[in-house]
């Protein structure tokens, strides 16, 4: 008899930016960079910290704590608005260099997000080389600091994406997993929150030993169906799939020069590079559109979006040269330009298309 063939381990990746909100104001703001920083809301009332910069985590302030507790913990810190419109805009960014790798991309929040790359032979088939090609991606194309955890369930890439923070990766492979898990102090497992952990301490139970040394019987009774969950996770299983968004709003292309340009001849020439490529990805998905977006990502990082709606879906690429002109006409020339990008919207399945396109429609 043959051995039964056992299934190939998946290869997940969880990638979480390196406090993002923060991080984003940072980089638009030079004056902001290497302060204390907390992107919330006013430390004499009521606010919250929703991201807090790296400076001021020394003190001891973290994200859900109220601003005056975070100002009191660090009186030179600097409070900033939200401007949550900028944070989802990057995200798109993040989200599309993430997508270009894999379609197996399950986002979280704005700023984290798991990819399957099971499979993939891209980067000689590694995991790790894709993650730092992620995050090298994010770096060029974004100007923040990503981290990331490899591993063969999500419930471990997300513990690991912890270890290496920040702008590191960390790889929690099948044979390293049981021993990284007994010595995991319970409050690092995901899924187990603070009262939870407080309730298992009071159990005996500290670290991820202690959790698998009792019964799934015993776990099921204290925490209810929660309790088989607290059990798989302490012996490594995790069979949770990464859910891929299937409902496409939009695709687009960018590119990041090597230097930045100043000719409107060479900007056109990728402006419509971009947009070729875009457009097979489009005809790929078997969609058509009726909006076309240019983006323009200037030297210092700034960035600009224009964008036309015609009444009939767009046809081929060079059929959208036409609005691609009036749109980098439109755009205003201040410094160099360091990013192009060209997006499809307004998405309807190729079935749908109109017969005939009407170039000029306003």
């Amino acid at each position: 008899m043959t051995a039964p063939i056992k299934p190939t381990p998946r290869k997940i990746i969880h990638i979480d930016m390196d406090a993002f909100y923060a991080s984003v104001e940072q980089r638009d703001f030079p004056e902001l960079r290497g302060k204390p920083l907390v992107v919330g809301g006013d430390p004499s009332g009521r606010g919250v910290v929703a991201a807090a910069s790296y400076e001021v985590r020394k003190f001891g302030v973290r994200s859900a704590m109220s601003c005056y507790e975070a100002r009191k913990r660090c009186p030179d810190v600097i409070f900033v608005l939200p401007r949550f419109e900028i944070y989802r805009a990057v995200s798109d960014q993040i989200r599309a260099i993430m997508l270009s790798l894999t379609a197996q991309v399950e986002p979280l929040s704005l700023d984290e997000a798991y990819l399957d790359v099971t499979g993939l032979q891209v980067h000689r088939g590694s995991a790790t080389l894709m993650a730092n090609w992620v995050r090298a991606q994010i770096f060029e194309q974004t100007g923040l600091t990503a981290s990331a955890g490899v591993s063969f369930n999500k419930m471990l890439a997300k513990i690991a994406s912890d270890i290496n923070k920040p702008n590191g990766t960390a790889i929690i492979t099948p044979d390293e997993a049981d021993a990284f898990i007994s010595a995991l102090p319970i409050e690092r497992f995901h899924g187990i929150g603070k009262a939870t952990a407080a309730r298992m301490h009071a159990l005996g139970i500290a670290n991820g030993a202690d959790l698998r040394a009792v019964s799934a019987a015993i776990l099921v009774d204290e925490f209810g169906k929660r309790g088989q969950f607290y059990h798989d996770i302490a012996h490594g299983r995790d069979e949770r799939p990464v859910k891929a968004e299937r409902q496409h709003k939009s695709v687009g292309s960018e590119t990041t020069f090597r230097e930045n340009l100043n000719n409107d001849k060479e900007l056109l020439a990728y402006i419509y590079e971009q947009n070729a490529d875009a457009f097979t990805q489009l005809t790929s998905k078997q969609m058509t559109a009726y909006t076309i977006s240019l983006k323009i990502k200037y030297a210092d990082f700034s960035q600009i979006t224009r964008a036309h709606t015609v009444s009939s879906a767009f046809t081929d690429s060079e059929s959208a040269h036409y609005w691609l002109d009036k749109l980098f006409a439109d755009i205003p020339r201040l410094l160099s330009i360091r990013l192009v990008g060209v997006t499809y919207s307004s998405l309807r399945p190729a079935n749908q298309l109109s017969t005939q396109l009407d170039l000029f429609s306003s």
